[in-house]
């Protein structure tokens, strides 16, 4: 089968645990970018990497790369692409574009360029031109322009991978579903030790965490992905993919607990709609009066931050965080992530690794706090069990 370059988009922060994601899919070739992994791969891969990458925000297939020196570059070489092989007059499309050159003032004037290309290829060559729908198309474009070089690429994912397809509702500031997985592969976590959220929301990291403890694709719950409305869509290689057996069992707990009625009616729901509700366990309770519901393990939770809380309260609250972590949780890693650099120095702890990440827009720091008895032994021997793979490179 033959083997072309593929691009998978994701956060900023993520491509090292997204390559290695890639290297254990046995993908070649894996080359790190800005917000991006590309590796080689066959079609296949292609769809490998939509079904069961959990870092993944979208899978490109790059058809086009050329260089451009002014705006009417950019309509003349695309229109020297061969549209056909991937367009049917019988099939819609639409365009979007990254942008960052001097050359256009905005992305939606180069998708316009692009989209009247395309529109000419066909109206030249067979008379008519197969239709724009933006909300729902067939084929998906995407446009990466950086100064004068710019690459176009076929979207095989459709919908953004974050949306996995379990989710029937949400808090008022849910954590995306990519950068949740992401926390928690950063964090180290494959299942080994105990779970915990004990500030889960609508269940996203509880979700995610089963998920990984238990071997399911990070796609089984969509419905569709773009490239089963490609022109070579093979459907027989994708049933076999799709129909593999991947799960596993798992004997470690995962649990959660919010203090809000509400968040954890939701974390239910959407725990039962993925097929979980015998996995995860939830109680409605705040972390500051809960006992910790196994004797060691892991946390990876994503408290409120300064955007929801005054500052006053968001110190108040993340002291009284870092006084229940010293006081009731030794054994465990706690993994917070916050934009709020006040509410990390009320912790009153200091972590063992800082990572940058972003939640939307929004830069965040993801730390590591060990807590423990005490003794040296007891130190190393925690930080072994929770530490990241050693081939994952160090972040400060």
């Amino acid at each position: 089968m033959k083997k072309f370059k593929i691009v998978v988009k994701t956060f900023a922060g993520l491509e090292p645990v997204l390559a290695l994601e890639l290297n254990a899919m046995g993908a070649e070739s894996v080359q790190q970018e800005r917000r991006a992994v590309s590796f080689v791969g066959d079609m296949g891969m292609l769809y490998k990497a939509n079904f069961l990458l959990r870092t993944a925000l979208k899978v490109l297939k790059p058809i086009a790369h050329f260089r451009v020196n002014n705006k009417e570059d950019l309509y003349s070489q695309t229109k020297n692409i061969p549209w056909q092989d991937y367009l049917t007059l019988g099939k819609s499309f639409s365009i979007d574009s990254t942008v960052q050159s001097e050359m256009f003032v905005n992305s939606m004037y180069a998708s316009l360029k692009v989209k009247d290309a395309i529109a000419d290829y066909f109206r030249e060559s067979l008379g008519k031109r197969p239709s724009v729908n933006q909300e729902d198309p067939d084929i998906r474009i995407h446009v990466y322009l950086m100064a004068d070089y710019c690459e176009i690429a076929l979207d095989s994912s459709g919908e953004s991978l974050h949306k996995r397809g379990y989710r029937l509702g949400q808090g008022e500031a849910p954590i995306n579903e990519v950068l949740a997985a992401g926390m928690i592969l950063l964090a180290g976590w494959q299942g080994e030790t105990d779970f915990m959220d004990p500030m889960c929301g609508s269940g996203t990291l509880l979700i995610e965490a089963a998920m990984i403890a238990r071997g399911i694709p990070a796609g089984i719950y969509r419905k569709s992905f773009g490239f089963e409305r490609w022109l070579d869509f093979d459907e027989a290689l994708f049933s076999e993919i799709y129909n593999a057996d991947y799960e596993k069992e798992t004997s470690v707990r995962i649990f959660g607990s919010d203090i809000s009625i509400q968040s954890c009616a939701m974390a239910r729901a959407n725990i039962k709609n993925a097929g979980l509700s015998k996995v995860i366990e939830v109680e409605t309770k705040d972390f500051l009066e809960l006992d910790p519901p196994f004797e060691k393990g892991i946390i990876v939770t994503n408290p409120p931050y300064g955007e929801r809380l005054k500052a006053r309260s968001i110190s108040d609250l993340y002291k009284s965080v870092g006084d229940v972590l010293k006081q009731k949780y030794a054994g465990y890693s706690a993994w917070i992530i916050s934009s709020s650099e006040d509410g990390y120095k009320s912790i009153g702890l200091k972590p063992s690794r800082k990572i940058e990440l972003f939640n939307g827009a929004l830069p965040c720091s993801f730390r590591c706090f060990e807590l423990f008895r005490g003794t040296h032994k007891q130190t190393v021997i925690l930080r072994k069990a929770n530490q990241l793979p050693d081939h994952l490179p160090p972040q400060d």
